[in-house]
């Protein structure tokens, strides 16, 4: 499987640079049939008794700002906390930091490079990481957005359901929904449950190497708890739907299904993954999926690729090109069934 498969030209003109007035005023791309609608409509597409599995992680302010001792500009981007006062990070700087020394963020807060892996840095913080992302940091907007991030991407790029602290990004999709919306599904008899994955910066990475199959994926950090897990058991016995709303859930459920049989689950699970979804795969939880559209090249295009079949991808990207969708974080939606090929 070669990544030119999965490579299309986006005019940069579709890459959203701002959210819609409203959450719900977003176009959405019905991909059965390529029927175009606006998400409010999603309703009209869910049935009573389907699942929808939400991702509740809070978007923490990640993107900060730092001096080398040498005085030189840096630019951190925080991807894990993995303590109280350790991260990973990705630095933007004109010249890398080196192992052992000191980042400087102000006259009391500082950090010290532990290690090199990559593109990543583990540094250690003489502060709560998480304090100083609060007190200090930006909000971590993707890189295709080309502006400084402003006051209103403080609460639009967060879910009005967001509770979890410790993403670095977005789960996108889950930017269309707001309360009126919710409570309409609700009272169409679609219940709702939640889980978290804590998204990494590494969900922009590109996939580099020509051979898809030797792609390192990023480790992500997640929990879903019994109750939730309780629900899909239930929903799938019921021969109901279960609807993931992004790519995050997608990979926390397949995750948690990969090694167990969904019906054999009887405690709540967490840990990190770092699963690769791509043609073919068995999908064994998600039967629908919301989504924005992927950057080219994306483990993301692979997954929903694998998901609704490559074909079928290639043709609802071709429409949305066409017809003037808006791409990745900011972007419009689309609502995908699980291709024929996936069942069983």
């Amino acid at each position: 499987m070669n990544i030119v498969d999965f490579d299309f030209e986006l005019p940069e003109n579709l890459v959203a640079q701002y959210p819609t007035k409203n959450r719900t005023d977003s176009r959405l791309l019905i991909g059965d049939g390529l029927f175009d609608a606006t998400f409010k409509d999603i309703i009209s597409h869910l049935n009573a008794g389907d699942l929808l599995v939400l991702n509740d992680t809070k978007v923490i302010p990640a993107r900060l700002f730092a001096v080398k001792e040498s005085g030189g500009k840096l630019e951190i981007m925080l991807d894990r906390i993995t303590s109280e006062n350790t991260a990973v990070a990705m630095i933007k700087a004109s010249r890398s930091p080196k192992v052992g020394s000191k980042i400087i963020f102000d006259i009391n807060n500082f950090a010290i490079v532990l290690e090199k892996d990559g593109a990543f840095y583990k540094l250690k913080f003489n502060q709560s990481v998480l304090d100083l992302a609060v007190n200090s940091g930006h909000t971590p907007l993707p890189p295709y957005i080309k502006r400084a991030d402003d006051l209103n991407d403080k609460s639009r790029y967060q879910s009005v359901f967001a509770k979890n602290k410790g993403a670095v990004a977005a789960p996108t999709a889950s930017l269309h929904f707001d309360e009126k919306l919710l409570k309409d599904i609700k009272d169409k008899g679609v219940e709702t449950v939640s889980l978290t994955l804590h998204v990494g910066s590494g969900t922009f990475a590109p996939v580099k190497v020509a051979n898809v199959l030797e792609h390192k994926m990023h480790y992500e950090y997640f929990y879903i708890d019994k109750k939730t897990i309780e629900k899909i058991q239930q929903t799938k016995k019921n021969g109901n739907r279960v609807i993931a709303i992004g790519t995050t859930v997608v990979r926390v459920l397949e995750t948690i299904a990969k090694d167990t049989k969904l019906a054999d689950l009887t405690t709540s699970q967490s840990g990190e993954t770092n699963i690769f979804i791509y043609p073919p795969y068995n999908f064994q939880i998600v039967d629908c999926l919301i989504t924005n559209f992927h950057l080219p090249k994306s483990t993301l295009l692979m997954l929903v690729s694998a998901f609704a079949g490559v074909d079928n991808i290639k043709d609802i990207y071709t429409h949305a090109i066409k017809n003037n969708y808006r791409f990745f974080s900011y972007g419009d939606a689309m609502f995908l069934k699980k291709a024929l090929s996936n069942l069983g």
